[in-house]
């Protein structure tokens, strides 16, 4: 029986994963933030730049170092797409370093180092140029990138330099390295960014992958179980203590509490927004690896279990546990100690393997205990989630000069950790590295509603074909891939994933049950038919 503890805890759990960490949804838009787009041309004499992001390669006597990312000005000549095409210069600080005013360095044949302030962009580049100098780097004064462009009625320029800004960590390692009397030398590009990188297949595919799993997870671990433990019961009887038993370990969404959903989501990401820093990622982080843990360890446990029925009956005592199955136990050790090793090495290439499989597992496990009774519950949830999604993405700039999910999803202010409720996969073919990303959110919720529509087809005994499962599975994917093209056609800028997501699998759901005249029967499914358990699809 679950006891009332377990129950908050389980309503706590749901509640952070399918709430708070649902201003997620937008991080594939996030993921691809970058604009790397090219113009044609060597100058321009006006400020109709494209503000595009070049990489800035760096040595230091010699040895090649990190390369640091910039954002290219309104004004000033093109950068080459080809690293053939590029010059290595050395680089030398402005004097005075806000480069206001003719320098009395020597900038003849180099990149002029200059700190952001004091005078416009354009007076900089102006002085740099009369200076001799090959390009200009602008240091800014915190992290992040701003785009430089004209001031006033100033838009008839002649500049003939490449302008870029680089942040402030970055210019504090060339720093260092010119303290220390060391040549630092540089080289100024801006690769063109692949069209479509595998990595967005390969995560498409996980995302579907996980919503498919995780809506058919009871089929492929009940097995041949249900009828060992209760041979000497009658059929009805051990059906129902079964169903009341599962039934008790779900949490049932109501409309209500899908508007908490939301409200908890939304107050969590302004907080996020304004507090934002280490500690409250480190805190994330802390949260998302017991749920990883807790969900992979469920996962493990129904799997090998559904394939050795006997494997759970050994149990040992534990102090303060009590009685514990063996094979809980073990899988419980190795769990914790998967998640305590991903935590260690977060930031290692290779990390992204760990990150995604305790997500994966935590999603699965989410989407078995909470389950929506019906469509008329769905469109609540997910009609609020489209419209948050929608506000925090589009119109939160007018109110906090930012867009919030979007700040938030990039981490600028967490001390260089990041967010890990998240599927994350590594860019293979794109010169500016990076990872494209999914928020839990985006699988979540639309999850939810694909998974009530395998169970809808169950208990009306439904195929794939004229069921609902199948065609909403699709729709999902249909949904990602206009998600990752609006974020191609928008030269990725941030887009709120769920407005594709929603009208993909909520407006097919509601087509397909007007179309097939059985919108009524799934707006108030489990309501009025006693006789069948919503959870479960079993009469």
């Amino acid at each position: 029986m679950a006891t009332l503890s377990y129950q908050l805890y389980l309503g706590f759990i749901i509640t952070i994963h399918l709430g708070i960490f649902l201003f997620l949804t937008s991080s594939v838009a996030a993921a691809g933030g970058d604009s790397s787009g090219s113009a044609s041309g060597n100058a321009s004499s006006s400020c109709s730049n494209p503000h595009i992001m070049v990489k800035v390669k760096i040595w230091v006597n010699g040895a090649e170092k990190e390369p640091v990312g910039g954002l290219s000005a309104a004004f000033g000549s093109i950068f080459p797409t080809h690293i053939k095409e590029a010059h290595r210069l050395p680089a030398t600080f402005s004097k005075p370093l806000n480069s206001c005013t003719a320098s009395s360095s020597k900038l003849s044949g180099s990149f002029a180092l200059a700190q952001r302030g004091d005078c416009d962009f354009i007076t900089k580049a102006k002085v740099a140029e009369a200076g001799g100098a090959a390009g200009l780097v602008v240091i800014n004064d915190g992290e992040g990138l701003l785009e430089m462009n004209c001031v006033g009625n100033d838009t008839d320029l002649n500049i003939t330099i490449p302008v870029v800004m680089i942040s402030k960590s970055g210019g504090d390692e060339i720093d260092k390295a010119m303290d220390r009397r060391e040549k630092v030398e540089l080289l100024l590009y801006s690769p063109d960014r692949p069209i479509v990188d595998f990595s967005v297949t390969f995560l498409w595919l996980m995302s579907v992958g996980t919503v498919v799993c995780a809506s058919l997870w009871s089929e492929f671990t009940v097995s041949d179980q249900s009828d060992e433990p209760y041979d000497e019961l009658s059929p009805k009887v051990s059906s129902n203590a079964i169903a009341a038993k599962d039934d008790e370990e779900i949490l049932h969404i109501s409309t209500k509490s899908a508007i908490v959903f939301v409200i908890t989501a939304s107050t969590f990401l302004v907080l996020l927004y304004l507090f934002m820093s280490s500690w409250f990622v480190w805190l994330l982080i802390g949260l998302f690896c017991i749920g990883g843990v807790e969900g992979m360890h469920t996962c493990i446990v129904s799997l090998v279990l559904s394939k050795c029925k006997n494997c759970g009956q050994r149990t040992l005592n534990l102090p303060l546990l009590g009685e514990v199955s063996i094979l809980s136990f073990v899988v419980l050790i190795f769990c914790v100690v998967f998640a305590v090793v991903w935590a260690a090495n977060r930031k290692a290439s290779y990390s992204w393997v760990g990150q995604d499989i305790l997500g994966i597992c935590l999603m699965i496990t989410v989407l078995q205990l909470a389950q929506l009774p019906n469509i008329k519950v769905a469109t609540v949830l997910l009609c609020c989630a489209f419209l948050y999604d929608i506000f925090w993405v589009f119109l939160s700039p007018f109110i906090f000069h930012d867009s919030v999910m979007i700040e938030v999803a990039k981490g600028s202010k967490s001390g260089g950790e990041s967010i890990p409720m998240l599927l994350r996969v590594p860019r293979t073919s794109d010169p500016w590295n990076g990872y494209d990303m999914i928020g839990f959110g985006d699988i979540l919720f639309p999850g939810l509603l694909v998974s009530f529509a395998n169970r809808f087809d169950k208990a009306n005994k439904k195929g794939r074909l004229n069921g609902y499962f199948l065609w909403l599975t699709v729709g999902y994917g249909v949904g990602l891939f206009f998600t990752y093209l609006g974020l191609y056609l928008m030269n990725g800028h941030g887009q709120p994933a769920l407005l594709y997501l929603v009208p993909c699998t909520l407006g097919l759901c509601v087509i397909l049950g007007l179309v097939r005249h059985e919108l009524k029967q799934l707006w108030s499914f489990g309501a009025k038919s006693p006789e069948l358990n919503p959870t479960t699809g079993q009469a």
